[in-house]
């Protein structure tokens, strides 16, 4: 049986609560292999889009360079082998594969504005939040598991949610 956690994320100190991380930690006697299919953020409007991407360990994210101007993706955390893909122009696809469990801060040596996060987490049971906080982790097994929630700026929280079919859990975050 596969069921769904849903529910809202309240922000306090954010303009809104989209960006938000929920995930499952672990599936007692499951390990996830990474998608086939890479995963992809772009680089458009001066922005890392998405902003938060949460993927799979091992998971290789493609990033797209759709502006007319030149772009860099560069992480200063030791989680992603404190990578520099160095710069490309538009239309070009440079590639990481995130090895290790990660909140991996990227940013561009170009436009040091720019800021985006690849998470890459131990299952696949994630969503990253709308404006409203409100997310969805569809297909997980019944059970009861370990959900935490992450978001850059503001402290993670987690609890035990025990899920049967469709369940619902809040959490509130802040500062």
């Amino acid at each position: 049986m596969a069921g769904e956690i849903h529910g809202k994320v309240t922000t306090k100190g954010l303009r809104d609560s989209s960006g938000v991380l929920v995930y499952i930690e672990k599936v007692p006697g499951k390990a996830f292999a990474p998608p086939s299919v890479h995963a992809r953020m772009d680089q458009k409007n001066m922005q890392f889009l998405p902003r938060v991407m949460p993927v799979v360990i091992g998971t290789t994210v493609d990033f797209l360079n759709s502006d007319s101007v030149l772009h860099n993706v560069f992480c200063p955390d030791a989680c992603a082998d404190r990578v520099n893909l160095g710069t490309w122009p538009q239309g070009q696809v440079r590639s990481f594969t995130f090895k290790k469990a990660c909140f991996a801060m990227l940013l561009c040596k170009v436009h040091p504005e720019m800021q985006g996060f690849v998470a890459a987490v131990p299952t696949p049971y994630f969503a990253v939040t709308s404006p409203n906080g409100s997310y969805q982790i569809k297909d997980v097994p019944d059970g009861t598991y370990a959900v935490k929630v992450w978001h850059p700026r503001l402290k993670g929280t987690e609890k035990s949610v025990s899920v049967k079919g469709a369940t619902e859990a809040d959490f509130a975050v802040a500062k």
